[in-house]
């Protein structure tokens, strides 16, 4: 399994009083989209936070994050957070609070399009 269950409750727990989050598989992560808009994801039991461009450098200044990469690509914006900064709740909801203020900031995404159900025959 790509991404440590325990981290991914925790994260739902936290994300339970937002409106309109969705998960998705994503980059070999389990990925947590509130209001359209991508806010962090769990791999392997690190969190993946969107902080935007200009906390970027910021938050790499922090124990235990480092930059997110997407192969030889650095996407500015974006951190991982390794699994001994997010020990505690309080720590974690820290983090989680991070990504929900910056898509904040941003306009609504796209609702996530729902799963097609086959139709269903009635006789």
């Amino acid at each position: 399994m790509p991404y440590d269950m325990i981290t991914v409750e925790r994260v739902r727990h936290l994300l339970s009083r937002e409106r309109q989050v969705v998960e998705k598989n994503m980059m070999g992560s389990l990925c947590f989209m509130v209001g359209g808009n991508m806010c962090c994801a769990v791999k392997h039991a690190a969190l993946m936070v969107r902080v935007g461009q200009e906390a970027h450098q910021r938050m790499l200044t922090l124990p235990h994050v480092r930059p997110m990469t997407i192969g030889s690509r650095c996407p500015r914006g974006f951190v991982w957070v390794e699994p001994e900064g997010l020990q505690t709740d309080a720590a974690l909801a820290a983090w989680i609070q991070r990504g929900l203020d910056f898509i904040a900031t941003l306009p609504q995404g796209k609702p996530a399009a729902r799963a097609k159900r086959p139709a269903v025959s009635r006789k």
